[in-house]
């Protein structure tokens, strides 16, 4: 219901040129994005939101922070700038071809940590993965 409301009241905002309906709102609740929407110029937080999935072609030229949500899956050929967050997506069980991660994969609590560096390293070829961190295993 309130999702609802407030996808009325964006869309009644954005009619009189007044406001544009958030991006961060429209990605979480599986809203349509533009084509000039799925790059991302600086970093983006979606952590702790119930988000399952991300666009095809969708690219963030800074960091992407995924710590604790629901996501199931992520696209081919989705490219990250800065370092990947997966921690605590317990969803998550498998990284696509094409990803391409230039800083630090962080996978500490995932059921990704249970591969290997190497494992993972193939499991995204013919993309790149700038460093593997698993934190957990590092502290104890």
């Amino acid at each position: 219901m309130k999702k609802e409301i407030l996808k009325r009241i964006f869309d009644f905002l954005e009619g009189k040129g007044e406001h544009k309906v958030p991006f961060r709102w429209k990605l979480i609740n599986n809203e349509p994005l533009t084509k000039e929407e799925l790059i991302v110029d600086d970093y983006l937080d979606l952590s702790y939101t119930n988000i399952t999935s991300l666009p095809e072609g969708f690219e963030v030229k800074g960091f992407l922070d995924l710590e604790s949500t629901s996501i199931t899956s992520l696209p081919e050929g989705l490219k990250v700038g800065g370092f990947l967050n997966l921690r605590f997506c317990t969803e998550l069980t498998s990284l696509p071809k094409g990803l391409e991660v230039v800083g630090d994969l962080y996978v500490e609590n995932t059921e990704l940590k249970k591969y290997t560096d190497k494992e993972l390293t193939e499991m995204v070829k013919p993309g790149f993965i700038g460093r593997i961190r698993k934190i957990w295993e590092q502290n104890n």
